[in-house]
Parts: C-alpha cells; structure tokens; sequence
C-alpha cells in the first residue's frame, strides 16, 4: 500500500448518516459514502496534475486526472474530495458501540471515469479535465469501483493544493442599510486569531483607505440535520464583512481585500470596482436584473451539470456578458440548492465572482436555504438538506434588523424594493406583515415611483402546475392577505421565484384583470401586475394544462427578468431567456405622478363631504 493510502486509512471515522426526502434533489446525495468498502489493488492508480495550484494568483484552475484500474466496469467513478485525507478528528464518535463507516464525508463533487474515456471499460485507463477552486484546504481524488449506490475504494491520488489555501476569496457586494452604504463580504482560511481582515478601497484616482471588516462563522453543531451536520458537512471558513461608507452617488471606486497577519505581512486580493448607488429619488439611467433559483453547475460537467441545475451557467454567463448594463441583481431564494452539502456554497460563491465583485448581489430566502421541520420555519419540509437557513444568513449580507428574519428593503434611485421571506408567516397579524407595510407605506412615490414587491414563494399567481393540483395558483394562504397591502400602496409589480418557468400577468386584483392591455401601460396600472421568474437554472416546472384570464404570457424555459427605469414617468420591463440573451417579452409602463395619487378600488379611503 503507498504512502498516500497509509496515511489515508490510518484512522477509521464515524458519523451517523440519514437520508433526507430532500436530497433527491441533490446530485451528492447519490453517493452512498457511508457504505464506502475497500477494494485497494496496488495495479491500480491515480495521478492528478499539477500539484501546486495558483502560482499566478488565480483561484480557479484545471488539474489533470490520469487514472487506471485493471478491474474496470462501466460505473466506476473518481470522486474529489477535500480535504484530501480524512480522519476520526473529522466526523467525532457519537457512539463507540456502532461500527464506524470507513468515510463519513461525501466528496464535493464526482465524475464517472468513462465521462471522457469512451474506450475505459476495455482499455482499463482515462483522464479527466476537473475545475478546482480554492476551498481553504488540499485535494485527494479517489477511484471508486460498485457505482454510487456501493462504492468500493480502488485507489486515492497524490494531493493537490493553492499556494495559499487561505487567501481572501470569492468577494460579495451587497447594498447597506442606508443607501450610500455598500457592504463587501468575503471568504478565506484566516480567522480573527491569525489575521485582521480589511477592505483597501477608495474613489477611482483618489485616496484609498482602510476598512476593518467584522468576522463571523458557524460550526457543525450549527446545522439542524442531516446531510449538514453529517456527510454534507465541511468547514465554511470564515466569513468577513466590511462597511463602505459615505459614498459618493454613481461615483467608480476601487477595493481590495486584505489580511495583515500577525508578522506584519499582508495577504492581497486582486483589485476589484463597483459604482456606488444613486441617492434615492435621482432621475438617471437605472437597470436592475431579477430571478429565482439559479444554483450552481460545475464547468467540467462533473456532478449536476446535466441533471441538476442544467441553466445555471448559462443564466451567469448571460449576465456577466451584460454586466455594463446591470446596477444592480436580486436573487430571490434556492441560491445554489447546497442542501446541506457545505462545500456548494463556495462553488456558488465562485461561480457568481464575476457579478458579485462588481455589483450588489441580493439575496432572499427560499425553501432550500431555509425550511427544516422544527425549527420555526413556516413550512415543516426537508428542503434545506439541515441547513435550516444557517450558510445563507451568514455568506451574504441583507440590509435587515435580523438575518434570522430575512425581510428587509432596499431604496435604489427611483426604485424601492420591498423583499419577505416566505419560510416564516407573513400572514396579517405576524411580525413580518408589519414589516412588509410599513415597507410598502414609508416610500415616497413622488421621488420614487416604481414599487417592486420580491419573495421566493408565489404568494401572487403562478399557473404552475402543482399549484392547480393543490386547488389554487398560489402558495396557499399567499395573497389572500397581501394583496389588500398591495393594492392600497400601489404595487407595480411583484416577482417571485420557487416555480421553475417564466409567467407574466395582466395588473390584476383579486383574480380580476384591472388593465386589458398587454403591453404599453400609460396612466395607472389599477393593479399589480404578478411575474413568475423561476427559471435561473434549476430543473423546470411544467405548467397546468388551464388557461386563466390573467395570464399574459408563459415560459418553459430558463430566463431572467431585467428593469430598466428611465426616468420618474417610463420604465421597461424585459424578460431574457438565459440561452442566449435576448427579450421574449417585454412591457412598458408610462404615467405621471398624478395617476399615482389616483384612487383605485381598495385604494383610498372612502371620502366624505365634510368640511
């Protein structure tokens, strides 16, 4: 047995694995690592390439697999894993009467040997072409015989490793709680006990200053289930968060993120830019792209690429390519579907870097980040795979009083932004109801005229076709309360996530189209008008075989949506399929200030002749 193996299986682990209903959705969940036996055979091998990875600073690199085993079937597979050996410090006994499994973490992502070896089956060789990114640890890969369901361990590689594990990655803006406010969060290997984190930043061809930057992390025993506290689990690192403030509207500012180390010597990132937001109420150019459920696909094709979120690239390559058009991006809910898989969250995080770095990236909370039975969630699902909201709430900063209480707004230009959280109540009376009208109440319309109302569940109308099969085309309970709030502030338009496609409504209350037009809307809308805008990347949704009165315009496809405000009286609405960019449907709505001060039905209160 090599060195490599010695040191590989010079402990036994244990963890207790349980499969959630959940998982089914997750590619990882395949792999049943924990009934991993050994099948070791010295004729056989693997030897990854190159061994040192980031020598030019890079965080994303291509290794080599080169692979043979003298046994070959048609469902061997080669397994990534990291860190590159595991051992009982990883996965603590909880009980010392059950016989440990022989691995007890699943590997952050796989390939079958064959993928691109036609010939493996016969010739008992291959090769891979596997993407890396830096994860804060080294790499080991694995040849697995039996297939995923009865993994039997061949032979493990050489380990892999960044120059430096640790640096500062993967950098992520989000708008503050006030609107010159703009927060950078981060992750890297370094906690508060062996670096202070910082952000260098400063005007374009100005001063720069320092920013000191707040850390946080969480733990196993943060997590609510399993996988996330067994086979899914990884350490997150830490994560850092600094405030930029006092900026200047529209102005072009410069950062990078740093970590003095206790010797004096500073860890860099590379340079990075953003525009600063425009002041509240300013009439300039504004474009903001919205969309549900993206998630993430690995660019070698390993793991999910063709069956799980097959969108998702294309979706993030679209709007990077738009990026010079874009201010600003929500993502509302089921971020990268980890579902209780760690090691997801910084490929996400990798995956988004190019957009993320460069504008504010805002997130809501859906039902794969958040919903865990016992533990508040509005919904008693397996959905968040045990992470009961946890990894969200801490790799990306919102603006709210409560990460726990994902609801909170944000004022952009002639925009406000109103998000809920649709895995807690939102139903009158609850905390979150308050919020969402006093959101929808304190906006002035004068200076900021266009009312978006945000959420990962439809809680408007959706035509999906699991909602018709549960007697509504709604989340049941969804508007039968809002839709009072929405109509009395004047909500232009609502858009949610959770249903895989892209639909749009006429402006609509209470199941009744206010408007017959379809697609130039001039004066008031006398309703909201209701866009489904699911189809970042995850799996579609088909559509009920009904056709509805409100119902303007459906997709079966992958797409997002973008608005665009010229000024206080015009903006365009567009929704792009991720395939190759352009519109499929568009509206436009133009008015004056005074169409929005008009009464409409349920929107103003009944007047008198007193005097």
């Amino acid at each position: 047995m090599g060195k490599s193996k010695v040191l590989f299986f010079s402990f036994l682990v244990l963890a207790t694995f349980q499969q959630a209903m959940s998982d089914e959705h997750q590619p990882l969940s395949k792999v049943a690592i924990h009934k991993t036996t050994l099948a070791l055979d010295e004729r056989a091998y693997v030897k990854a390439t190159p061994k040192v990875l980031g020598l030019r600073g890079q965080n994303t690199e291509w290794v080599t697999v080169q692979y043979s085993n003298p046994k070959p079937t048609i469902d061997d597979w080669i397994g990534v894993f990291s860190p590159a050996f595991f051992n009982a410090s990883a996965c603590p006994a909880e009980n010392t009467w059950v016989t440990p499994p022989l691995l007890c973490s699943a590997p952050i992502k796989y390939q079958y040997a064959n993928f691109s070896s036609l010939g493996y089956k016969n010739t008992g060789t291959g090769s891979l072409k596997l993407q890396l990114i830096n994860q804060r640890s080294d790499f080991a890969f694995a040849l697995f015989t039996g297939g995923l369901t009865n993994p039997k361990l061949v032979a493990m590689s050489n380990k892999v490793s960044f120059i430096n594990p640790n640096a500062p990655v993967y950098p992520r803006l989000a708008q503050g709680k006030t609107w010159d406010e703009m927060t950078v969060t981060w992750t890297s290997g370094y906690g508060i006990s062996e670096a202070e984190p910082f952000v260098e930043w400063g005007p374009k061809g100005g001063n720069l200053v320092k920013s000191p930057a707040g850390t946080l992390t969480f733990d196993h025993n943060t997590m609510c289930g399993a996988p996330a506290r067994t086979v899914g689990w990884r350490d997150p690192g830490f994560i850092h968060t600094s405030f930029l403030k006092e900026l200047w509207p529209n102005r072009e500012y410069i950062y990078k993120l740093g970590h003095i180390l206790f010797n004096g010597t500073i860890i860099w990132s590379q340079q990075y830019q953003f525009k600063a937001p425009p002041f509240p109420g300013q009439n300039s150019l504004q474009r903001v792209v919205i969309f549900g459920d993206m998630g993430k696909a690995e660019a070698d094709g390993s793991n999910e690429y063709n069956n799980f979120q097959p969108g998702s690239l294309n979706t993030t390559k679209q709007i990077i390519q738009d990026l010079k058009d874009i201010d600003i991006v929500f993502h509302i809910g089921d971020i990268c579907y980890a579902n209780g898989y760690m090691s997801q969250w910084d490929q996400f995080t990798a995956q988004i870097e190019p957009i993320a770095s460069t504008v504010p990236y805002m997130t809501a909370s859906g039902n794969h980040e958040r919903d865990w039975p016992g533990t508040g969630s509005f919904y008693g699902n397996l959905d968040s795979g045990g992470e009961c909201g946890v990894p969200a709430q801490t790799m990306f900063y919102v603006p709210a009083e409560n990460r726990e209480k994902f609801w909170y707004k944000v004022d952009y230009g002639m925009f406000r932004f109103c998000i809920a959280h649709t895995e807690l109540d939102w139903r009158k009376g609850s905390e979150q109801y308050t919020f969402i009208e006093n959101c929808l109440a304190s906006v002035d319309r004068q200076k900021q005229p266009w009312l978006i109302f945000l959420a990962h569940r439809v809680l408007g109308y959706s035509s999906a076709g699991f909602y018709v099969a549960e007697g509504s085309f709604e989340e049941p309970m969804g508007r039968e309360d809002l839709q009072i709030l929405w109509q009395k502030y004047k909500v232009d338009i609502g858009i949610y996530g959770h249903v895989h496609n892209y639909e749009r409504t006429c402006p609509v209350y209470q199941n009744i189209c206010t408007n017959k037009e379809k697609h130039n809307y001039k004066g008031s809308l006398n309703g909201t008008i209701h866009v489904v805008a699911g189809g970042g990347g995850a799996s579609l949704a088909d559509f009920a075989q009904v056709n509805t009165t409100w119902s303007i315009f459906k997709d079966h496809d992958y797409g997002f949506v973008k608005l665009t405000a010229f000024d206080h009286s015009n903006l365009l609405f567009e929704y792009k399929k991720s395939s190759d960019g352009q519109v499929y449907d568009s509206f436009r709505i133009s008015r004056e200030y005074r169409d929005i001060l008009a009464c409409t039905v349920d929107s103003c209160p009944p007047t008198t002749l007193a005097f």
